[in-house]
């Protein structure tokens, strides 16, 4: 049987339908589902999820054969009614967004999405073999059990402490294995743990029952790979519960990506075992499984895959199908986008097997022959092609010379000749002799487009600077928006060689390009080689935005030291300031103090100068007087100021 299994979220599931293996379906790196036949190795079907970029596919898993209603048939014959022709239908694919969706490869459709369930990212999904069940594990650490005929979820229990990694159900379709940091066995009748088994110190990726005999006669064995051991531990289940460690370990290189067994129904039957490990390599083992085995088994046969160069290098297995003959694989290898298939014989007898196969050559014939959906169309000299730029999107410059080979073998062409061109071009300026500015103008316009071309096609760099030259916005649209459709993509090749140029020149030439982008942008989006055409550019806008940044930063540092030292030139600059005033403001003395003064000097021709005397200590008296009490001593200070004017009377008259 093929690998039904889910796969860790960080590997891209590749997945054999199981029994007849026609199918390999392949999730690649843009979140699309291609079914590719592997009888006729060509694409058979592809479908993109609605939200196939955010909710990216982590995990399929291929349902079980059933009988297919693919429209109305006629009715059979009673020799052909018992011969009922059971066929690969539905596939299961887990969603980073926590939604399953089942997909109908009979119908080539969706056929139901199984949402609401999990609140995180889809790590698992397995089929049920008999029912119309499917179980699911995600990273909310719950496992689902939906019912495919409602399309709703019937069962829903925690499983683990940590995101449920893996999921197996047993043969018989009684048992599932469940695996997150532990790996436990429930009973799918009453969802209760069967039996525990430790042993894995890393999330474990993968569980595979190896045999279909039943529990109770100690011969159900099933294995485990876990993320970074190079280790498949084979697990016993023992009625008597003592199966705490693993039997049987196989050695492997790397941690293992895919795995396909062959079950055994009996102890004389050898199991068979294909893993292709991370490292893209293929081992194959061979054990009858009898209970407990020391030593890790070391595989069969190893396979691995390289191409035919001089340095050979490695090609990556993607997975591997055991068939009905024991020395026949099914190989799946190169890329995910387009993988190889063949069927191989191996002989087992060699230990190391090293495959050589020439990858490009089979990649190009089945993209011709498959997935390609362009056709070219086949030019002659009756018909007229109207899609955008020359067939198959290339650029017409380089294909110039076949031009004028065509013009020399052609000798019925209907070009026009410079005469009736130069005639066109004047009545074109009679015919608006009414706006004579606009006409010439639109003239001037007509002759840069053309110039334009000309310089393009002839290579001619005095024509192109003379066109470049112009800085009016104006004339630039113009020129641009009157370019045929050829002549874009080599006006792009010239302006990122100009860009790479000189500052000055890169100023104008980001107004040109500017202009195209604006103008030919639904063209530029339709050519399929758009991505070669335009990585200079894009890489040379990035290095150019990287270095801005840090310019602005030198720019800033720069602009603040300058600032500085100007400042303290200024401050240098300032000269002494002058002390001396340039005004002085005198106050006056007042009459008053000039008579009190006069009066305090004694005369000299005075005769009474003592009892001048007198009357000055009266004075200090009354002034002291008048200072330390205003209000209630000024009748005092009246009256003393009286008897002061009686003295100088009596004085005078004496």
């Amino acid at each position: 049987m093929a690998a039904g299994g889910g796969t860790s979220s960080l590997q891209l599931p590749c997945v054999f339908s199981p029994k007849s293996q026609q199918y390999l379906a392949v999730c690649a790196q843009d979140g699309r589902l291609r079914v590719w036949n592997t009888d006729s190795k060509t694409l058979h079907q592809e479908y993109v999820p609605s939200a196939h970029l955010s909710a990216t596919c982590t995990c399929i898993a291929w349902g079980p054969c059933r009988t297919v209603k693919e429209g109305p048939q006629r009715k059979k014959r009673k020799s052909e009614a018992g011969q009922v022709e059971e066929k690969v239908d539905l596939l299961a694919m887990g969603t980073a967004a926590g939604t399953v969706l089942i997909y109908s490869t009979a119908k080539g459709a969706l056929h139901c999405t199984l949402d609401g369930g999990h609140s995180g990212g889809v790590n698992c999904v397995q089929w049920h073999p008999e029912d119309s069940l499917l179980y699911s594990g995600s990273e909310d650490t719950n496992i689902i059990e939906w019912d495919l005929q409602t399309g709703k979820a019937r069962s829903k229990w925690k499983a683990d402490r940590a995101a449920v990694t893996s999921l197996c159900v047993s043969p018989d379709g009684k048992l599932l294995l469940s695996a997150g940091q532990v790996i436990k066995m429930w009973d799918l009748d009453t969802k209760e743990i069967y039996r525990k088994f430790t042993g894995h110190s890393t999330a474990v990726t993968t569980l595979r029952f190896a045999t279909t005999r039943p529990p109770d006669s100690n011969g159900l064995y099933f294995l485990s790979g876990a993320a970074h051991d190079r280790l498949l531990s084979v697990w016993q289940v023992r009625v008597d519960g003592k199966d705490k460690n693993s039997v049987v370990s196989f050695t492997l290189t790397d941690e293992p990506q895919h795995i396909d067994l062959v079950t055994s129904s009996n102890k004389e039957e050898a199991v068979r075992l294909a893993v292709v490990c991370k490292d893209g390599q293929l081992h194959l083992f061979e054990h009858f499984l009898n209970g407990p085995c020391k030593k890790p088994l070391s595989p069969l046969c190893t396979v691995q895959m390289s191409d035919t160069k001089d340095s050979p290098v490695p090609i990556p297995l993607l997975a591997a199908a055991l068939g009905a003959d024991p020395r026949t694989v099914m190989l799946a290898y190169g890329n995910h986008l387009q993988p190889v298939i063949e069927r191989v014989e191996i002989n087992t007898a060699e230990r190391h097997v090293c495959l050589t196969r020439d990858v490009q050559t089979s990649l190009s014939l089945s993209m011709e022959t498959t997935v390609s959906k362009v056709k070219v169309p086949i030019v002659t000299s009756k018909c007229r092609v109207l899609v955008p730029g020359l067939p198959g999107h290339q650029a017409p410059i380089k294909g110039s010379s076949q031009g004028s080979e065509k013009r020399k073998k052609d000798t019925d062409t209907k070009d026009m000749s410079i005469a009736e061109r130069l005639g066109e071009i004047d009545l074109s300026a009679t015919s608006t002799d009414k706006g004579a500015p606009k006409g010439t103008a639109s003239l001037q316009t007509d002759n840069f487009a053309v110039l334009l071309v000309q310089g393009l096609e002839s290579n001619d760099n005095n024509i192109l600077n003379k066109v470049f030259q112009t800085r009016k916005e104006m004339i630039i649209k113009k020129t641009v928006a009157r370019l045929p459709l050829y002549a874009v993509l080599p006006l792009v090749e010239e302006i990122t060689k100009r860009l790479q140029g000189h500052p000055f020149t890169a100023v104008v030439m980001v107004r040109w390009l500017k202009a195209v982008l604006m103008h030919h942008t639904s063209y530029l989006a339709s050519l399929p080689d758009l991505v070669t055409q335009l990585g200079v550019l894009y890489h040379m806008i990035e290095s150019r935005v990287k270095m801005f940044h840090k310019l602005t930063k030198l720019h800033g540092k720069l602009y603040l030291l300058m600032t500085q030292v100007a400042t303290s030139d200024s401050h240098n600059a300032v000269t002494d300031v002058d002390h001396t005033a340039k005004l002085v403001y005198e106050e006056e003395s007042s009459d008053e103090d000039e008579a009190s003064g006069d009066e305090g000097l004694p005369d000299d021709d005075s005769d009474h100068w003592e009892e001048e005397e007198v009357m000055e200590e009266t004075m200090d008296d009354d002034d002291q007087e008048e200072q330390a009490d205003e209000d209630p001593n000024r009748t005092e200070s009246k009256a003393n100021g009286e008897e002061d004017m009686e003295h100088e009377n009596e004085s005078e008259e004496e």
